[in-house]
């Protein structure tokens, strides 16, 4: 393998072992979700979009869930995992993982990430990639100033300013805990010096634990590891579920911001909750507040989704309008459709151009078709609604019978009357009526009118005599 396509292309270890009990959850720690991502698939995304040919996930706690996970977000197998049985520190992680590179060159660079830091840029990635390769010591890392003293390894430099090791917090003389300069617990370094050093890892510090930091002394032998800053907050860790919310927060100023540079307008962008996995989002898309786009989302031009909807795993085409407080979940919308206020589109629903869905209706597993109009307060469940059919307030498809559901064909240009109950399985005609009120039971033909009302009975003067016999009544009981 040439230099320059190990360069390009380096191998990435992931350390995701630990137990997160600060976390206090039954769920992995790098499973916790930022912006619907979990946050250890953050950084095998980065590391992926960097290059790397090869990803292998250091896990330890809850490992098969973990695993499980990768799997169905990047494919069976696409990720390597390598497992760490007990916690004996960051080296001992690396000493685990080993075994996945055994038929690796010893030029190959590793690049040695943090599960638990989703907001690493694949660019930073590739620098210190790069920072390596050209390090006279095959070894570069990542140094950040946190902007407020932390319990992280200082940076230790001699007087000419070359870094001669770093020592762990707890370790820390007084005096070295003032450094500014520390560890932000990235690394990379040539497989060749890794297998060597990783050889000498002695637990001789307060936890008793084998510190990947000890690396950077052997480095120090060979000239020095290349150290490069980072903005703390691409770097920080997650601890606690504080640290989750504030690394949710910037990521989704990211994600927000990314998106308005490509002509996507947002009210406010901090009441705006896009997923880092919806995409793409057509220009002059407009959002209002408290808007959320979730799952696969993905936006046609012109949109205009309005305050308080939330979609997930959506498609959206051009011009359409999402109306004020609409949940659209597993469907597809099409051109120009008019949605809500207030309308539900559950899993399987699928508007095509021109639908107009009103306030209240439901659908589910329902397609209605170019022109089609459902604009009050309807549930169509498990129905196909024909081109420029019309359906009136209150009615519903009765698609369930407590076993089995069955479905409701309304064929193009039907009219269904208000408040009426189309009992499946049933097939309204082309162009045929239903008149208010009408409980359907059986197919009505093309062009017909199906009417089951009761006939209409006006008593004459019955109400007048009913208010006079109440009032009789009332004097009577006050004269008592």
């Amino acid at each position: 393998m040439s230099r320059q396509s190990s360069v390009a292309h380096p191998i990435v270890f992931v350390m995701a072992a630990g137990l997160g009990t600060r976390m206090k959850s039954e769920t992995p720690k790098v499973l916790h979700r930022i912006a619907g991502r979990p946050m250890l698939h953050w950084v095998v995304t980065a590391a992926r979009t960097a290059g790397a040919d090869r990803v292998v996930a250091i896990l330890g706690h809850k490992n098969e869930l973990v695993k499980s996970a990768l799997d169905a977000s990047f494919g069976a197998g696409v990720v390597d995992v390598a497992i760490q049985p007990e916690q004996r520190g960051t080296g001992h992680a690396v000493q685990c993982a080993l075994p996945s590179v055994q038929n690796e060159p010893d030029d190959r660079i590793v690049v040695i990430l943090s599960g638990d830091a989703p907001l690493l840029a694949s660019e930073r990635i590739a620098e210190l990639t790069a920072a390596c390769a050209a390090s006279p010591a095959g070894m570069a890392l990542l140094s950040t100033v946190p902007p407020r003293p932390m319990p992280y390894g200082r940076l230790v430099r001699d007087a000419a300013g070359k870094l001669q090791k770093i020592v762990e917090h707890v370790d820390a003389t007084e005096e070295q805990r003032k450094i500014e300069d520390t560890n932000a617990g990235f690394y990379a370094i040539k497989l060749g010096h890794l297998r060597k050093d990783l050889a000498s890892l002695r637990a001789d510090n307060a936890k008793g634990e084998l510190y990947l930091t000890d690396l950077v002394a052997h480095a120090a032998e060979r000239g020095g590891a290349t150290s490069i800053d980072a903005p703390f907050t691409e770097v920080a860790g997650i601890n606690d579920r504080v640290d989750l919310a504030g690394v949710e927060v910037a990521a989704r100023r990211r994600i927000n911001e990314a998106w308005m540079r490509t002509g996507v307008t947002m009210v406010d962008p901090a009441s705006t909750y896009i997923d880092a996995d919806v995409g793409p989002l057509g220009k002059d898309v407009w959002i209002a507040p408290n808007v959320a786009l979730r799952g696969k989302t993905t936006i046609g031009d012109g949109v205009r989704i309005d305050i308080g909807s939330v979609l997930t795993d959506v498609t959206v085409a051009e011009n359409t309008n999402i109306k004020p407080y609409s949940i659209l979940t597993e469907s597809k919308i099409g051109a120009r459709a008019q949605i809500g206020p207030f309308s539900h589109c559950r899993p399987g629903s699928q508007l095509d151009e021109d639908v107009h869905l009103g306030n209240f209706v439901e659908t589910k597993k329902t397609h209605l078709m170019a022109g089609a109009k459902a604009n009050h307060l309807a549930y169509l469940g498990d129905a196909s609604v024909g081109s420029k059919a019309n359906v009136g307030a209150g009615v519903i498809t009765c698609n369930y019978d407590g076993v089995g559901k069955y479905k409701t064909t309304i064929e193009a240009g039907a009219f269904i009357g208000s408040d009426s109950q189309l009992v499946a399985p049933v097939t309204i005609g082309r162009d045929a009526y239903v008149g208010s009120g009408t409980t359907v039971t059986k197919d009505v033909p093309r062009g017909s009118l199906a009417l089951t009302r009761v006939k209409q009975v006006n008593v004459e003067g019955w109400a007048d005599r009913f208010r006079e016999a109440q009032a009789k009544r009332k004097q009577k009981g006050d004269g008592e």
